[in-house]
């Protein structure tokens, strides 16, 4: 697998108090299967759909406990110098770049409307084994009240094209590499909860998203949205039993036209 270009949602991963209980969810909603804890890392402990490593779950560090979310990692080829740029630009180094054995190095972060995201410098762990397949990563979106603040951001970290959709209706842009969209921005509405963080969502593939959303809920999450048809898809939002917001999207359901962008 190539090395990914600057930018590119490379890795998704969350921490679960009840990693058994995390396990059981996804494997059910998604498909996944789980490799050995990595007692040496925290127990890390990758995710496979068809084999293919496509997430990770790990127990809290103690002192770390908190609220459980997924965090999407970032491509880059230094991440000392991603680090660099993110406090340059007026983001919140978490976790300062930090080898993880032979695997890569990662750093987390925070932009400055609040999401958290991470680094990662691909070693011999170089990101997803695949995507946009069933069980696997597809797509994501910052979520944010002040994209003022995000969309600057994230185009001076990384070296993005942006786009805006031409719709009254809802404020979104699109991030992309090389003309290939990697990820949206959605601004915030006040269908969302005041205490609701600005986040980065998730979107995990799935050969149903009804049949996912059924299960999903039956196993204890909360439908936050949808399940709706939109032209990238048929999508919904989803609270996993222990809060971590995603989305799951059958991409091979899709209802209406591409809306027009304008360059930004």
């Amino acid at each position: 697998m190539a090395v990914q270009p600057e930018g590119t949602p490379c890795w998704a991963d969350a921490m679960f108090g009840d990693l058994e209980g995390a396990k059981s969810f996804y494997g059910e909603v998604l498909g996944w299967t789980f490799g050995e804890s990595s007692s040496e890392y925290g127990n890390y402990t990758q995710a496979y759909a068809n084999g293919k490593a496509v997430a990770a779950v790990v127990p809290p560090m103690p002192g770390q406990e908190g609220q459980s979310q997924w965090c999407l990692y970032f491509a880059s080829p230094d991440a000392a110098a991603a680090a660099a740029r993110i406090r340059e630009n007026g983001g919140e180094v978490l976790m300062e770049p930090m080898q993880v054995g032979d695997f890569g190095t990662m750093c987390l972060a925070r932009e400055p409307s609040g999401a958290v995201f991470g680094i990662w410098q691909g070693g011999v762990h170089e990101g997803f084994e695949a995507t946009a397949v069933p069980g696997a990563y597809c797509w994501a979106e910052v979520f944010t009240r002040e994209p003022e603040k995000a969309d600057p951001f994230f185009a001076a970290v990384f070296p993005y094209t942006v786009r805006q959709i031409e719709d009254d209706n809802v404020d979104f842009r699109t991030f992309s590499l090389r003309e290939q969209p990697v990820l949206g921005r959605m601004r915030m509405t006040d269908d969302f909860p005041p205490e609701v963080p600005s986040y980065v969502n998730v979107y995990f593939t799935v050969a149903d998203c009804d049949e996912a959303v059924a299960k999903a809920v039956k196993l204890g999450a909360v439908l936050r949205f949808g399940p709706m048809t939109s032209p990238f898809g048929r999508f919904a939002a989803l609270s996993d039993p222990q809060g971590a917001n995603f989305s799951v999207i059958d991409v091979t359901t899709t209802e209406g036209e591409m809306p027009p962008t304008t360059d930004v």
